[in-house]
């Protein structure tokens, strides 16, 4: 007998999108198996099933691959934006795959983000049970003070949202303004503008240096580096398992 998988899952691995994506796509009518329109998500193919994506045969799914990208500031991290802002996608360097990002980095936040062909490495990569540490140097307009800092290593509630545990060091003072160096393991929407707002200082600049064992070096803004398979197999054994 085939063995059959939910079909958001499928098309997550063939690197049209997210899991979560597909399930929106499907809902929205853009999925067909066998030639009929799926009306939920709640619905399993094999491979002998014919999958349909906006009109166009679901692409075989090709070997996983995984690459780091210096976002510039002033992109969006999605396909397409209702705003009609300058996206990641639209900017990405030629002769890469179709890729999905691993999470996002807001509109003017800048440095390491993580591209990938496999929708479902992106899933793995953003849950928080994979615990991998985030590195970001962040510019704040004030002068923080080391303790208040020290606090934010014991999680903060900002506005009724829990954020956990963030370590924040002062690297340097300049004037009015101060850069940080700021790690965290959970990463909530725009989690460390919030919080440092929360403390009266507003951050005028971040950059993501690495995420887990990946680091951004001297990676060119705009920029893509594919990392070798062994590497990936390495670093993420979990997900191949």
């Amino acid at each position: 007998m085939k063995e059959k998988e939910r079909i958001a899952k499928v098309i997550a691995r063939a690197g049209l999108c997210s899991r979560r994506d597909a399930e929106v796509w499907i809902l929205e009518g853009r999925v067909r198996v066998n030639g009929k329109r799926l009306e939920s998500p709640a619905f399993t193919v094999s491979e002998d099933d014919n999958i349909i994506v906006d009109g166009k045969p679901l692409p075989q799914k090709e070997q996983t691959r995984l690459f780091l990208y210096n976002k510039p500031a002033g992109l969006v991290t999605t396909a397409r934006d209702e705003k009609g802002r300058d996206t990641v996608f639209a900017n990405l360097p030629k002769g890469l795959p179709r890729v999905v990002s691993v999470g996002r980095l807001d509109l003017n936040s800048e440095g390491l983000l993580l591209l990938t062909n496999d929708g479902e490495l992106a899933r793995y990569l953003e849950l928080p049970a994979t615990g991998w540490l985030r590195r970001y140097r962040v510019r704040v307009h004030g002068m923080p003070q080391a303790e208040q800092l020290a606090k934010l290593s014991k999680g903060v509630t900002v506005e009724g949202v829990k954020y956990g545990p963030i370590e924040a060091v002062i690297e340097r003072q300049q004037a009015s303004n101060c850069w940080l160096e700021v790690s965290l393991r959970e990463g909530k929407n725009r989690e460390i503008r919030r919080v440092m707002e929360h403390l009266g200082l507003p951050v005028s600049r971040l950059i993501r240096l690495s995420f887990g064992p990946f680091q951004l070096g001297n990676l060119p803004e705009g920029a893509a580096k594919e990392i070798d398979g062994k590497t990936i197999r390495e670093q993420v054994s979990g997900f191949f398992k």
